[in-house]
């Protein structure tokens, strides 16, 4: 597993970028692909259909994206970590600190997202904000319930999968320097 500071191997073809809801998953899988010149999958906006209901299309269309020769995407939804996984060759996580940084960025993300009613994907909008009490399933408290997973998951995924390269960023300063220096070092023609 490589640092912040480490230099990449190559340049990468497609990367996948894991983090608990709120890390900045989608943020930084753009920022990479701009950088690249690949193009950049919104994995939920394949995943949530009207009224936040999976759509029936979701794997058929990930198939479709990661059979392509570059891209850039986040790790998420369990159908799709193995179609993504296979053929991903970096995989940059963000191991950023929950409580100091995640939760605070993810709160006040959901909470301008709803009072400004912005439309997400194929029409959805946050749910109301006192469903952070009642719904399970509410992206706060998902993220709360599963924020240490990928502490488990991603030293398996680096261990069983010895063609993946994985960053592990642990701040935002990292994630920073991570951009500016390796990803720009093999960015560069």
């Amino acid at each position: 597993m490589l640092r912040f500071d480490d230099p990449l191997p190559g340049r990468p073809a497609r990367v996948v970028v894991a983090g608990v809801s709120g890390a900045g998953k989608t943020t930084l899988a753009g920022r990479v692909a701009r950088i690249l010149g690949v193009p950049h999958t919104e994995i939920d906006a394949l995943f949530h259909g009207a009224d936040w209901t999976p759509r029936e299309a979701f794997l058929d269309d990930v198939r479709e994206f990661v059979a392509g020769e570059a891209w850039t995407t986040e790790l998420q939804h369990a159908s799709a970590r193995p179609l993504l996984l296979e053929r991903a060759d970096l995989l940059v996580w963000l191991d950023l600190p929950f409580a100091t940084v995640v939760l605070p960025r993810l709160v006040r993300r959901t909470v301008r997202r709803r009072l400004r009613r912005e439309v997400l994907w194929n029409g959805n909008v946050e749910p109301p904000l006192h469903t952070v009490l009642t719904d399970r399933e509410h992206v706060v408290r998902w993220a709360v319930a599963t924020r240490n997973k990928h502490r488990r998951r991603v030293p398996q995924l680096a261990a069983t999968r010895p063609h993946l390269t994985v960053v592990r960023l642990r701040s935002a300063s990292e994630v920073e320097r991570w951009v500016a220096g390796p990803l720009r070092a093999v960015a560069r023609p």
